[in-house]
């Protein structure tokens, strides 16, 4: 469907990577530049994400080429309007997660398609529920699955959102790091 574009993922992910390829699209990896995530403090939370995206596209480390789009994308996790990143350590991650545990949270992806002669971005929102977490569970997982490289401290197709997670509302593939129907959706609306 996509025969006539070239398309490059600015994504170091390996989750965003696996969905991307589900939607059957023909693309090549090429992570940014490794910078600091910057944003105004006064910024609407829910905007943040949109607003990193963007700032990864316009700031990619090279020109494109004719017929080449550009993703980028950002997750972000808030507890109320407060970010849960990526945790510094066992301990960060365990306390994230306490602080999860019973309630409910937010995960808004941002993502953005550059070409030579426009851009275009959106974000997408889901809420997360979680079950009262036992210190046991919490461990348990960080211990085995070593969520360090996650933002708010779990994946959801790991064993804490098969244990933890008691409801979403919105995209499953969102929480991942990818909305992927509605990038499709969006993506062809772009294009075409």
């Amino acid at each position: 469907m996509f025969e006539d574009y070239i398309f490059t993922l600015a994504s170091a992910s390996p989750r965003r990577r696996e969905l991307l390829k589900g939607l059957d699209i023909d693309f090549t990896v090429e992570p940014g530049k490794d910078e600091k995530e910057a944003y105004s403090e006064g910024m609407p939370h829910t905007a943040i994400p949109e607003f990193l995206a963007r700032h990864k596209s316009e700031t990619f480390h090279r020109e494109l080429a004719p017929r080449e789009v550009l993703i980028t994308a950002d997750t972000l996790v808030f507890l109320d309007e407060k970010i849960l990143g990526k945790p510094r350590d066992r301990e960060d991650a365990a306390d994230m997660l306490r602080a999860m545990s019973g309630r409910t949270h937010t995960v808004v992806t941002g993502v953005a398609f550059r070409t030579n002669e426009r851009l275009h971005s959106f974000s997408d929102t889901t809420e997360v529920d979680f079950k009262p977490l036992s210190d046991e569970e919490i461990y348990y997982y960080v211990d085995h699955y070593r969520p360090f490289d996650k933002a708010g401290a779990y994946g959801i197709q790991e064993w804490i959102g098969y244990v933890g997670i008691t409801a979403i509302r919105g995209s499953y593939f969102n929480v991942m790091g990818l909305p992927v129907q509605r990038l499709y959706t969006e993506l062809c609306d772009f294009l075409y």
